[in-house]
């Protein structure tokens, strides 16, 4: 919302130094927080000149120019080259001297153009900042002014006016007009309020036909609740718009349009009340409010012929539709230049229902904003007497007796509060005076019976519906500032669970091994989830969206892996095919032949009670925490003497061991198979006897109809399962400063027997003094016969107390070779 300071002032008083920060600062101290000031950014000498001669001449470009002798009020007049021509000479216009900067900035100085040196610019509207439109120079007989030449057209025109910008929560739509605003800035300094309309004489009208015809009621009112129209005839049509009115309008961010429809939006800005014009020779009997009916179209002011809908509630006359309510007019029955009997309409409409049609027809307006967030209805009979006042008086009309009253006077509900509820909230000790006192200085009625209060809320003010809306405003307006800044103290023990510590220590882990975090939705399509059944590859039942936002996206995942093949296709799609990707998020995994959901659900404003919410909860299904990664493309790109490394296996089983580690276990890998891996490239993660997880390298299918390249690893890990796990102490093993012994072990196996396995043997077989032990080398071919394997392992011996001989590290080694022997008849390699 803009406020024009001048505008305001007329409502409340101002200091006679009043700036703009100092009303940003009063509005902020009651809620409304600054967005921005606005002023037209230009400085003088701008005055009024006349034009005494104007010379037009032809140029070679073809362009025809006009030298012009223009009396500024000074010894002689200026010479000033013009290249619009709809003025003449003895106008009356805006002359920009030498020294004067125009909004941009634009800085007008003499200068040799055209063979002539322009002393100065006559300006257009556009160029003052008054408006978008460019049809020329600004003539003050089109403003309807006569002014005295070498007059300041600075403040003739309003341009030495200012206003902040705020913004108006949609809780407080009473503010989004002067009155308003006004009424706000008293609550914060004190300031006395004017209510502008307090001063609009009151006129009576009666005879115009109007009918409320609302098939679909919601939340129990009408469409429409307030309906008041009033009739000006003989306007002239081709009266100006005053520039004080334009420039007002223009600083509250509206352009000048015709005098009837800136009259229009003048009063919306000033009392808060949409309104709305008709050519009343137009409109074909009288007016009515109804619902629109199917297939109905109207065409609105923006030429944009508008198929309706059964929920749009519509303007109508006896030929059909004029108007969405709230939201645009009708083209039939639009203001035109030829136009002088205007029907001014002021009207109350339900705030869902224009909220829902500004949106389904995409036409968000003025009017729309305010009505959505609720007008007050006792102010539509004066802002309708507040345009019938301006018609007359600017457009030379005749107010008409015709018209018709029609105001929703129906008392807001009382609502009861303790007095010293604010302080029990708050935390604040306010006097029962302050509380009183507040409470009716926004408008509410108060009733005292001892400690309780019988509140009604004003007319302009439908956000206040409870006691804890109350307690807000006391807050609000006897000051923030009252309440104090105390940090709370945590009990000892709070804090992050093992759990949570857990997930951050895997991000913290996964994030320094150069993986990127992602955060996904948690929906997929029905055929996703069967490509992608989850850890266990078997699948299962899927939870299905009642009210899903894509419908062929209605099911909750069970995997991680599907959200992070579409975030690599989108940045491989991009060019970025170095992708490794992860993302630490829920799974949804309901149990084959458990029924999900309760037939207890509690309505929107009702609060459970413990027992329903337990049976809530007890009715969702399991939705463990699952770590994913993805990664494809090169892990080393390629360099001057580095060749590229591609990702792999290799890289999805060292995420899992970074995972395991952070979390404190040891994790296992096992051969194995599944739907959506590439045979003889996935494994089986496993604490123990439970398999925890999955890795290997994606299906060629997956990763075609993906479009990504063709090898593409990922690894998915039940984060929970882990978590629960890991030993609560963590032992650590002392660091040993005794020299190890290294030795290289190359097994023959069957080639079917599981690389994993031979190495769980060779741990098991060297004993204690075994420290680390790693597979570096499968190979098949030369040396080795068919149908078999060599095996190469690194080793690693220390003792704690001793330094090892060669002989100590050789016999820890032949019991591996044993235990691997026994195990799967291997045997050392020659």
């Amino acid at each position: 919302m803009r406020v024009p300071l001048r505008w305001l002032g007329e409502s409340v008083d101002l200091p006679d130094d009043v700036t703009l920060e100092h009303v940003h600062a009063a509005l902020v101290s009651v809620g409304f927080e600054e967005e921005d000031v606005h002023t037209y950014d230009l400085t003088g000498p701008i005055v009024v000149g006349r034009v005494l001669e104007r010379e037009p001449e032809p140029q070679k470009n073809g362009k025809t120019i006009n030298w012009c002798q223009v009396d500024v009020g000074e010894s002689e007049p200026r010479g000033i080259v013009c290249g619009a021509h709809n003025f003449d000479v003895g106008d009356l216009v805006v002359v920009t001297l030498p020294g004067a900067v125009l909004p941009g900035p634009f800085p007008i100085a003499a200068r040799k153009t055209y063979g002539h040196v322009s002393d100065g610019m006559i300006a257009s509207a556009r160029e003052l900042g008054l408006g978008d439109e460019h049809d020329g120079i600004l003539r003050f007989a089109d403003l309807g002014m006569e002014p005295e030449v070498g007059q300041d057209a600075i403040a003739l025109l309003g341009l030495d006016d200012a206003a902040v910008e705020i913004n108006v929560t949609p809780d407080r739509g009473y503010v989004m007009s002067m009155r308003g605003v006004a009424r706000e800035y008293a609550h914060a300094t004190g300031a006395s309020f004017h209510d502008p309309a307090d001063r609009v004489t009151p006129r009576t009208a009666d005879g115009f036909a109007v009918t409320i015809d609302d098939r679909a009621p919601i939340r129990g009112r009408l469409g429409a609740h307030t309906f008041v129209t009033r009739v000006v005839r003989g306007i002239d049509p081709a009266a100006k718009t005053p520039a004080w009115m334009v420039s007002r309008l223009a600083l509250a961010g509206v352009r000048s349009i015709s005098l009837p429809v800136d009259i229009t939006n003048y009063v919306m800005f000033e009392l808060g009340q949409p309104l709305h014009g008709y050519d009343l020779t137009k409109v074909q009997g009288g007016l009515g409010v109804r619902r629109a009916a199917a297939g109905e179209t109207l065409t609105t002011l923006d030429d944009v012929e508008r198929k309706l809908d059964p929920e749009d509630l519509v303007i109508t006359d006896d030929a059909g539709p004029v108007g969405l309510a709230g939201v645009m007019g009708g083209a039939r029955t639009e203001i035109s230049g030829t136009t002088t009997d205007v029907l001014i309409e002021a009207a109350g409409f339900d705030q869902v229902s224009i909220a829902r049609t500004a949106r389904r027809h995409k036409l968000p307006s003025e009017a729309s904003r305010r009505f959505e967030r609720g007008v007050d209805p006792l102010v539509a009979e004066a802002a309708a007497n507040r345009a019938v006042e301006l018609l007359v008086e600017l457009a030379g009309g005749t107010a008409d007796t015709l018209g018709s009253t029609l105001v929703d006077t129906t008392p807001r509900p009382t609502v009861t509060m303790r007095i010293s509820r604010p302080a029990e909230m708050i935390g604040v000790e306010y006097t029962d005076a302050e509380v009183i006192d507040t409470l009716r200085a926004i408008g509410s009625r108060v009733d005292v019976d001892g400690e309780t209060l019988a509140v009604t809320p004003a007319s302009w003010r439908p956000d206040l519906t409870d006691d804890t809306t109350l307690v807000e405003e006391v807050a609000r307006i006897v000051g923030y500032d009252r309440i104090p800044s105390v940090l709370p103290v945590a009990p000892p023990g709070r804090g992050l669970t093992g759990h949570q510590q857990a997930r951050r220590r895997v991000s913290a882990a996964l994030a320094a091994d150069g993986l990127v975090e992602v955060v996904t939705a948690p929906f997929v399509s029905r055929a996703t989830q069967d490509a992608y059944p989850g850890i266990d590859g078997e699948g299962g039942p899927s939870v299905v969206l009642a009210n899903a936002l894509d419908s062929e996206q209605n099911l909750l995942r069970r995997s991680g892996l599907p959200a992070l093949v579409d975030a690599a296709r989108r940045n491989v799609s991009r060019g970025l095919v170095d992708v490794a990707l992860y993302e630490t998020s829920r799974v949804f995994l309901p149990v084959r032949g458990e029924t999900l959901g309760t037939e207890t659900v509690p309505a929107g404003a009702a609060l459970p009670d413990r027992e329903t919410l337990a049976a809530l909860d007890a009715s969702l299904p399991p939705q463990p925490f699952h770590v994913s990664a993805l990664l494809t493309g090169n892990r080393v790109v390629k360099q001057p003497g580095v060749q590229p490394e591609p990702y792999g296996i290799a890289d999805a089983l060292d995420v899992a061991r970074a995972v395991a580690w952070a979390v404190g276990v040891d994790l296992d890998v096992a051969q194995t198979t599944h739907p959506s891996l590439h045979p003889g490239r996935a494994a089986s993660l496993l604490v123990g006897d439970a398999v925890v997880g999955v890795a290997g390298e994606l299906l060629p299918e997956l990763t075609e109809a993906a479009v990504l390249p063709r090898v593409v690893a990922v690894v998915e890990l039940d984060l929970d399962a882990l978590v629960a796990a890991a030993p609560e102490l963590v032992s650590v093993a002392p660091i040993v400063s005794y020299p190890a012994a290294t030795q290289d072990l190359s097994l023959v196996v069957a080639a079917d027997v599981p690389a994993g396995d031979v190495l769980d043997a060779v741990r098991t077989g060297a004993g204690e003094l075994l420290e680390y032990a790693r597979l570096v080398d499968d190979y098949r071919g030369t040396g080795v016969d068919e149908g078999q394997k060599s095996l190469t392992f690194a080793l690693r011996f220390r003792a704690t107390d001793r330094t090892l001989t060669a002989a100590e590290a050789t016999q820890a080694r032949d019991g591996a070779v044993r235990r691997a022997g026994e195990r799967f008849g291997a045997t050392l390699r020659d």
